[in-house]
């Protein structure tokens, strides 16, 4: 398996932006814009091809025909020093002690995942595989993972096999990823059956923390999770729209504004 870097991962996620903004994308244009050689492109390329996120031609590369998410894995150097200011201000709202929490799929709490490796009496429900294989190898912590279908945008397992796991599990906190939230819409994402298994741990905790960096704050998108009312505290960045943050505020939770 090729191991990327994380100035390859960032690469690779702008190639990808790039190619799927303007659906082309020229093997040396791409170069002068990242300031790598044609060849680290044409490697570039033949990675994403191989990843179904591109397809090549002679000279470039074209975006696929099939409208898709970028995967967690490209999308990681996105807002990163922004979503790492956040997951390090969740984890210090985490009560100390035995404590079971629940993790949804998104960089955001897979970053705060790593902020707690060295949590004692810790157990973690997730449905995140990335998170999942965090978590797994720490002796001192306890991994619940639920089933259900892998979606490969997230990483996650969702659908009725996850659904019925979470009915049977209770979290204190469930720390929770979205592609958009507002006042209007309250808490969405890109996928409806990724929506309907956020939407089953939310309902399995006592108290929920939303994670979203600032270009998240307003955005609504295709499928609910649920309304502002059911979460008890958002973290996000100081790059928030200042009057949609306000606007969430006025809906009920707790808005925290990570330094």
């Amino acid at each position: 398996m090729v191991q990327s870097s994380p100035k390859r991962a960032e690469r690779l996620s702008g190639i990808v932006e790039r190619v799927s903004g303007t659906g082309s994308g020229d093997v040396r244009a791409l170069a002068e814009e990242f300031a790598v050689s044609p060849a680290t492109i044409r490697r570039d390329l033949q990675l994403l091809e191989d990843q179904r996120q591109i397809a090549r031609t002679h000279g470039g590369a074209v975006a696929t025909d099939v409208a898709f998410e970028l995967p967690v894995r490209y999308r990681s150097g996105h807002h990163r020093e922004e979503k790492a200011r956040i997951a390090k201000r969740a984890a210090g709202l985490l009560p100390h002690g035995p404590l079971t929490l629940g993790l949804s799929g998104g960089t955001t709490t897979l970053l705060l995942a790593r902020q707690l490796a060295e949590r004692h009496e810790l157990t973690v429900v997730t449905n995140a595989i990335n998170i999942a294989s965090e978590v797994v190898p720490r002796p001192r912590q306890k991994l619940i993972m639920t089933g259900g279908v892998s979606r490969t945008q997230s990483y996650e397992l969702v659908g009725p096999i996850a659904d019925h796991a979470l009915s049977g599990l209770n979290m204190e906190i469930a720390v929770i990823g979205v592609d958009g939230i507002s006042a209007r819409g309250g808490l969405t994402t890109h996928d409806d059956i990724e929506a309907h298994t956020n939407a089953a741990m939310i309902r399995r905790a006592d108290r929920v923390i939303v994670v979203a960096d600032g270009s998240k704050i307003g955005k609504v998108c295709l499928a609910g999770i649920c309304p502002l009312a059911a979460i008890a505290v958002l973290v996000t960045d100081a790059s928030a729209d200042a009057d949609e943050v306000e606007a969430i505020r006025r809906a009920g939770p707790e808005v925290v504004v990570a330094p």
